[in-house]
C-alpha cells in the first residue's frame, strides 16, 4: 500500500491530508488562534477539587478550566486507593499535560503522566522500565527494539515507550532520541520554576512538523508541502532527526492549490454530509450526537443478482470498509453504534465484524470492536482527542440550531392561533397583525383562511397577515394593534 502526504502550509489554515492509494483517509487543521493543545504542558493551578467524582478542575489559562481524574494522576498507580482530596488541593500549583482538547462545552481532559514524544520514543518522567506499543505484535521484534533502545543508552530505571514508528525499521537510531528527549526534559523543569500559573511550559511542534514525527511510516512514498518556508523548516527538521526522509519531501510549485490533487477539496465537502453513497448503490447515514454517533447501513439502489441474504451481506461488507475509513477521515470518536442490515446468517455476521476489524486496524486511534447485540446493533468504541472534522469546519445552523429541522408551516400557523387565543383571553377583543415568513403568510391566506375567518367571528377581534422575507421559515410575531 502506497501512502502520501500533502500539507497545505501557504494560508493561516494549515491542513494535512493522508492519502493511501490516492484515495483520502485523514485530515488534520489547524488555524491560527485555534491550534490543538494535546502534548502541550502547562504550570496550572487546582481551581476546585471534587470528591464525589474523584477529580478536579485546574485553571491552566483558558477559557475553560480543565478536568483531570485520579487516574489520570502520576501517583496513583502507586497507590489506587487514594483518594483526590490527598492527592491534590484547592490553590495547590501542578504540572499537567492535555490529553484531550476541549470538545463542546467541556475543557481539555488532562493528566500528570508527562509524556514527551520524540520521532520513535516516548520519555514519560513518571514511568519506570521500557515498553513497546501494543500495536507491535511481534515478540521477536518488540525484544529486538528493546534490545536496541538499550544499546543507545536508555536505563531501565527511565520511562520509556517504543512508538509503533520503529517497527522494522533497521537503522532506527534511538540515541539521537534519547538525548534530544532527556534534555527536552530538562528544560521543561527549567521553565516550570520560571513561569506563573496558567502558562504553557512546553508547546507541541507545528502541524506540518507534527505530521512527519507522527504519520509517516515506511509506507509513505513522499510528502509534498506548497509553503517555500515551510519546506525549509521540514528540510531542517529531517536533517537534524529524520534523515532518512530527505528525499522523499517535495516542495509543491504548481499554479493549482495541491489539494487539488486526489480531489481532496471535494472528499471533504462530502465528509460533512450526513450521507455516504456506497459503490454498490447502497448508503451510510451518520448521525452526530453529544452522547454517540450513529451509523445506519441501507441496501439503496442495490438489488444485487442473486437473492436478498446475498445483498445484504455484500452491502453490509461494503459499508464495514467505508465506516472505518470515514472515522479516521471525519475523526468520529467516543460510542459508535453501527446498524448494518439485518443478516440471519451467523457467519456473515462474524464476516463483517472481521473486515471492519481488519480496516480499522490502519486507524491511529485506538479501537475497540463489540459483537452484535441482541437488538443486531454493533457496538465500538473509537478514542477521541480532537474535534470531529464537522465541529472545527461548521456551526450549528441559526435556524434549526443544529437538530436539522424546521417546523412545518402548518405546525407554524397553529402556533400563531394558539398565540392569538392567549392575548385574547388576556385581553379585550383587539385586533392583531400576524408577522411571518411567505410561505406561513401563503398558508394562512389559503388553506387557513376558513379558519382566520371562524377565528374573527368568534372572538370580535381582525386579523391582518404581513409577510417578512427576514424571518426564518418557523419564526413568526403577533402584535396588537
Amino acid at each position: 500500500m502506497s501512502e502520501e502526504i500533502l500539507i497545505n502550509a501557504s494560508t493561516e489554515e494549515k491542513r494535512v491530508a493522508v492519502v493511501e492509494n490516492g484515495i483520502l483517509q485523514e485530515l488534520y487543521i489547524e488555524r491560527g488562534e485555534h491550534r490543538g493543545l494535546v502534548g502541550n504542558i502547562y504550570k496550572g493551578k487546582v481551581e476546585r477539587v471534587l470528591p464525589g467524582m474523584q477529580a478536579a478542575f485546574v485553571n491552566i489559562g483558558l477559557k475553560r478550566s480543565g478536568f483531570i481524574h485520579t487516574s489520570d494522576m502520576a501517583s496513583f498507580s502507586e497507590d489506587t486507593d487514594l483518594e483526590i482530596s490527598k492527592l491534590v488541593r484547592q490553590g495547590q500549583d501542578i504540572l499537567v499535560q492535555v490529553v484531550k482538547d476541549p470538545l463542546g462545552s467541556k475543557g481539555a481532559r488532562l493528566t500528570t503522566r508527562i509524556a514527551l514524544p520524540s520521532r520513535y520514543l516516548i520519555y514519560m518522567p513518571d514511568l519506570l522500565g521500557i515498553n513497546v506499543s501494543q500495536r507491535i505484535s511481534s515478540s521477536a521484534e518488540r525484544e529486538r527494539l528493546q534490545d536496541l533502545l538499550l544499546k543507545s543508552g536508555a536505563l531501565e530505571s527511565e520511562g520509556f515507550i517504543i512508538r509503533t514508528n520503529a517497527e522494522g525499521v533497521d537503522d532506527v537510531d534511538f540515541e539521537a532520541d534519547v538525548k534530544f528527549l532527556r534534555k527536552l526534559w530538562q528544560v521543561v523543569q527549567d521553565r516550570v520554576r520560571k513561569v506563573k500559573c496558567g502558562n504553557a511550559v512546553y508547546e507541541d511542534l507545528p502541524l506540518s512538523v507534527r505530521a512527519l514525527r507522527d504519520q509517516v511510516s515506511f509506507n509513505v512514498e513522499r510528502i509534498r508541502i506548497d509553503d517555500k518556508a515551510s519546506y525549509h523548516r521540514l528540510q531542517t527538521f529531517v536533517k537534524e532527526f529524520m534523515p532518512n526522509l530527505k528525499g522523499r519531501i517535495e516542495y509543491f510549485n504548481d499554479k493549482k492549490p495541491i489539494f487539488d490533487l486526489y480531489a481532496i477539496e471535494d472528499e471533504i465537502s462530502k465528509a460533512l454530509n450526513p450521507k455516504v453513497v456506497l459503490k454498490s448503490g447502497g448508503y451510510l447515514l451518520i448521525e452526530q450526537t453529544e452522547a454517540m454517533i450513529t451509523v445506519d447501513v441501507n441496501t439503496g439502489g442495490f438489488v444485487g443478482a442473486r437473492n436478498l441474504n446475498e445483498t445484504v451481506f455484500k452491502t453490509n461488507l461494503e459499508a464495514a470498509q467505508a465506516i472505518a475509513r470515514q472515522l479516521r477521515l471525519r475523526n468520529l470518536g467516543g460510542i459508535i453504534v453501527i446498524d448494518f442490515i439485518d443478516m440471519p446468517e451467523a457467519a456473515h455476521q462474524k464476516q463483517v465484524l472481521q473486515a471492519m476489524e481488519k480496516a480499522l486496524e490502519r486507524d491511529p486511534m485506538k479501537t475497540k470492536v463489540h459483537g452484535f447485540s441482541r437488538l443486531g446493533l454493533v457496538e465500538m468504541t473509537r478514542k477521541r482527542t480532537r474535534e470531529s472534522l464537522q465541529h472545527i469546519l461548521c456551526d450549528p445552523c441559526e435556524t434549526c440550531s443544529g437538530t436539522g429541522f424546521m417546523k412545518h408551516t402548518e405546525t407554524v400557523c397553529y402556533d400563531i392561533f394558539r398565540e392569538i387565543t392567549r392575548n385574547v383571553s388576556a385581553y379585550e377583543p383587539r385586533n392583531y397583525i400576524v408577522l411571518a415568513g411567505q410561505p406561513v403568510i401563503e398558508r394562512m391566506l389559503n388553506e387557513e383562511s376558513i379558519t382566520i375567518a371562524e377565528f374573527e367571528l368568534k372572538t370580535g377581534s381582525q386579523i391582518k397577515l404581513q409577510t417578512e422575507t427576514l424571518y426564518f421559515p418557523d419564526q413568526f410575531d403577533v402584535v396588537m394593534l
